[in-house]
Parts: C-alpha cells; structure tokens; sequence
C-alpha cells in the first residue's frame, strides 16, 4: 500500500515537472522539503464516519512537500496536474487558483473517495505541498492486542523526476 500512495505521489510529481530529488524524511515541517509515509485507521462506516476502527485494517498516506517552488513553476504545474487527472479519472472536489497573494488549492478523488491526493501551494512562502493517501487494506500479521495502525516505520523511496529509459 505504501508503494502505491508514493506511485501516486510520483505521477504528480512528474506532471508537475518539478526536477529537484527528495530525500525521505523532512527536517522542519512547512518549510522544509519533506518525503514522509504514515498510515491511519480504517472505520467501519468509511473514512469520515464515527464507527470504530477496523481491526487490521489501515491505510498508507505518502506526504511531499517542496520549498523555493516560485509561480512560474508552480501556477503552470498545478495547472497541467488539474487537467491530467481529471483526464484520467479522477473526480476533482475542490480547486482554487488563489492569485498572486492566495493559496492554490487542488483535491481530487477516486474510488468513492477511497484513494485521495491533495496539493497546495502558498506563494508568500513559495512552498508546494502535496500528498496522496491509499485505500483501505488489511495486515494479515496483525493479531489482537496490536496498538496502532499497520504501516508505521516505513521509509519511502527517493522522491525525483522519473527516470526514463
């Protein structure tokens, strides 16, 4: 599941051709660059219901994160990433092109809201921020009596422009 939520990172990465690499881990969260995994609880009634978690059950987020991202990479960028996932499937819930003094905002769907990814840029800052989140999936080591979701300690991949043969 973690390799899925960083493909999905991937992909945006790409479209949004940023060539900078990213080591995993991050240093000062909201300013520095950041490439994290963590996971989350799974509810019985979907995400945003108030039913208990699943037991086993957990889901992979990959956080990324750019800082020195100024608009003429990040305007253009967001823009092309817009349309190509919409392109490919992806039910868009939210976008806002903030201006010159606004955040830009961009959330997408799929899946009934299963799998999700979301960016933001903040221009006073010149910071990008992006993420992409899993779907449900079950640990089949997981025995009663584990605390916490499944999927914790995991290290991503080098973040960078895909490489191409």
């Amino acid at each position: 599941m973690a390799d899925r939520a960083f493909q999905r990172s991937q992909e945006a990465y790409d479209v949004m051709g940023f060539t900078r690499t990213v080591e995993p881990g991050v240093d000062d969260i909201g300013v520095s660059t950041e490439n994290t995994l963590g996971s989350g609880y799974c509810y019985g009634g979907g995400l945003l219901s108030l039913d208990e978690t699943v037991d086993g059950a957990y889901r992979m987020s990959h956080r990324w994160a750019l800082d020195r991202v100024p608009a003429g990479r990040a305007v253009p960028g967001l823009r092309r990433l817009h349309q190509h996932l919409k392109e490919n499937g992806w039910e868009v819930t939210s976008y806002r092109e903030g201006g010159a003094a606004g955040d830009w905002d961009l959330f997408v769907q799929r899946d009934g809201g299963d799998e999700r990814m979301s960016f933001t840029w903040f221009p006073d800052r010149e910071y990008f921020m992006g993420g992409a989140t899993g779907s449900c999936a079950s640990d089949p080591g997981w025995e009663d009596g584990d605390v916490g979701p499944s999927g914790d300690g995991l290290w991503p991949p080098v973040l960078g422009p895909a490489q191409r043969n």
